[in-house]
């Protein structure tokens, strides 16, 4: 029997009970022990966890095309299709963008406004993110490399969204559960999401038992032999 009815509850109790180390354990035990992003993906506010649904987007850089001479219309277009990519989240869904170099940011506060409107839940970008203030203003859990304010504008494109990416070597495929937090940012891919949050629910409840257990006095190695938890 499920733990959880739905997304909205089990990303409830991920909130409430769980960090992404937890999840990412129990993954090592289930055989996916390359999940975490790299660990330059840190959130702009120490605070910020982000947990949803994944809506992957891949960008390119254009710098160096002449994009008056191009003739595919996707190119010429301003920031190519990032406007439907955005326009397209949902509720619970975490804009998940790679591709792009540092050179340019992928994310900001506009994007982060329009972003909330739709009630996502966040966004993780393998770039650099802008508008940092405007960022912790509004709140929203937004994961990047750094803070860098030039332009994508006539350096990046969107050219495909709702499609299989490459994130630091991980498989990012729609829907797959996006779980991140100071720690770092896991991807879960959705064939997997009932045995590890399971999992990790259960080890959460358990490490509750182990702390009160050491608090009074239990030693490490009789805590583990006892619970076969640490």
């Amino acid at each position: 029997m499920s733990l959880w009815k739905n997304d909205k509850e089990l990303f409830q109790i991920a909130h409430e009970e769980l960090f992404c180390a937890l999840v990412g354990d129990i993954l090592d035990t289930m055989g996916l022990q390359n999940q975490f992003v790299s660990r330059q993906v840190k959130p702009v506010a120490d605070d910020m966890v982000v947990i949803g649904r994944a809506k992957t987007v891949l960008e390119c850089d254009v710098k160096d095309i002449a994009l008056e001479d191009h003739s595919d219309p996707l190119i010429s277009q301003p920031f190519g299709l990032m406007f439907k990519a955005l326009d397209s989240l949902k509720e619970n869904e975490v804009y998940v963008c790679t591709g792009a170099s540092y050179d340019y940011a992928c994310w900001g506060g506009l994007m982060s406004t329009r972003a909330m409107h739709l009630k996502a839940a966040g966004a993780v970008v393998n770039g650099c993110h802008r508008d940092s203030n405007e960022i912790l203003r509004l709140g929203f859990p937004s994961f990047s490399v750094g803070a860098y304010a030039q332009d994508q504008g006539p350096r990046g494109k969107v050219v495909d969204f709702d499609c299989k990416v490459n994130f630091d070597n991980i498989e990012v495929h729609p829907g797959d559960v996006i779980f991140g937090d100071r720690d770092g940012v896991l991807v879960i891919p959705d064939a997997a999401v009932e045995e590890a949050f399971t999992g990790a629910i259960e080890k959460a409840r358990g490490e509750k038992t182990v702390l009160k257990a050491l608090q009074q006095g239990m030693s490490t190695q009789e805590a583990f032999d006892t619970f076969g938890i640490m």
